[in-house]
């Protein structure tokens, strides 16, 4: 498959230009030709740019920030009544993103081909089924442009969260890391040196040394071996849990019980369960829709699963909030403030309220991450220094007492 560029007239002779994959050039003017488009000029795309995002997908990726300013974008445009295809198009110019404004003049495209914008929009990744569902719902009720805002505006919150918490971790990171390096090198560079005047002395080894001695030669010898072992550790690791439900399953409980990161973590579910659900509902989406959204982009599999059947016991019937307490994965106000959103007739409201309780909660755990994390820490280069210092210390003890 290839990318063409190209540059053409559309049915109101206006000028037009966007990117088509095909397998051949004979195929991109066909499929042009199809959508009624007169073609000026077309052309393989064959620059170094494309080569690098064919073999680099991580280059390809649309971030969360270019779709923020997309939504923007559009939703002012429209609110001004320019025509959608022709807000596309000056959006599409405007964009630095390569990938987005692809995607774009794609969207734009089938637009202009008597598509719906949401289902235009559903064809690509970088729109999740929150995104297509929310833009669908404002098609329906005339409100395109409050919809737009209104995603660009969460869309921005999860951003500046997600950037907070990564923010948060470099400190831990860093600390871990720099222990990792000085560990390796005592063990590799330092250590050998005293072997030789340790074994010397004729005397026993403690414990503690000859362990630390033979994971020396061991890393001296197959250090080749340790790192393929380590590597392949790893990545078995993350295909068993991405590629795997039981792997996945034993993930999400670890991360749900993790110290520190366990209520960290629960706290985000929660955030985005009742932010979707919330979004969803006021857009005039169903209830058991918006569940079934919902359990899609929560991001656990146990809350999917919950969700799940909660969707069940709603559609025969029963309480959400009487089956989501049964669940026992959700926090007892969110529980209490669901059954007062079904008895009042304001879910979407009390989902809203929920949703930024929860947010500020996740922000004062981000700020305060790094002194929590702290007596771990401690804890954790506490044993290693002293593990290390035994190690080495002991022996020469005994040789000193022995003189």
């Amino acid at each position: 498959m290839s990318v063409f560029s190209y540059k053409a007239l559309n049915e109101n002779n206006q000028n037009i230009s966007g990117f088509i994959d095909a397998p051949s050039i004979d195929i991109a003017e066909g499929a042009l030709l199809e959508r009624s488009f007169k073609i000026i000029d077309i052309k393989e795309e064959s620059s170094e740019e494309f080569s690098i995002m064919k073999f680099l997908p991580f280059l390809n990726k649309i971030r969360k920030k270019d779709l923020v300013i997309f939504s923007r974008q559009l939703s002012v445009m429209i609110s001004a009544t320019v025509p959608i295809i022709q807000a596309l198009r000056a959006i599409a110019k405007q964009t630095k993103n390569k990938p987005l404004q692809k995607v774009i003049d794609e969207i734009a495209d089938d637009v202009d081909g008597g598509m719906r914008l949401s289902d235009a929009l559903d064809k690509h990744e970088a729109f999740d089924n929150v995104f297509v569902n929310m833009v669908e719902a404002g098609e329906t009720s005339g409100k395109l442009d409050e919809v737009l805002e209104y995603l660009a505006d969460e869309i921005e919150k999860s951003y500046d969260l997600e950037s907070k918490i990564k923010g948060a971790m470099i400190y831990p990171a860093f600390i871990v890391g720099g222990l990792i390096i000085v560990g390796v090198a005592m063990i590799i560079f330092v250590l050998p040196n005293m072997v030789g005047m340790l074994e010397g002395s004729g005397q026993e080894l403690p414990l503690p040394t000859k362990i630390l001695i033979w994971i020396s030669n061991a890393f001296r010898r197959y250090y080749m071996l340790i790192i393929l072992f380590v590597a392949g550790f790893i990545g078995g690791t993350i295909m068993f849990v991405k590629k795997t439900e039981l792997g996945a399953n034993i993930f999400n409980i670890i991360r749900l019980k993790f110290p520190v990161f366990g209520k960290l973590w629960q706290y985000i579910y929660v955030v985005r369960f009742a932010g979707t659900l919330s979004s969803l509902l006021s857009a005039g989406v169903s209830l058991t829709g918006a569940l079934r959204i919902t359990g899609e982009v929560v991001g656990n599999e146990k809350y999917k699963e919950a969700i799940t059947q909660t969707i069940a016991k709603v559609e025969d019937g029963y309480s959400m909030a009487d089956t989501l307490e049964k669940t026992g994965i959700f926090p007892s106000m969110v529980v209490q403030m669901i059954r007062v959103g079904e008895k009042t007739g304001k879910m979407s409201l009390v989902l809203d309220k929920l949703s930024s309780f929860y947010a500020r909660e996740v922000r004062n755990i981000v700020s305060n991450l790094s002194s929590l994390l702290e007596p771990i820490i401690m804890v954790v280069i506490g044993i290693a220094v002293a593990g290390m210092v035994a190690a080495v210390l002991m022996p020469m003890y005994n040789m000193a007492n022995a003189f």
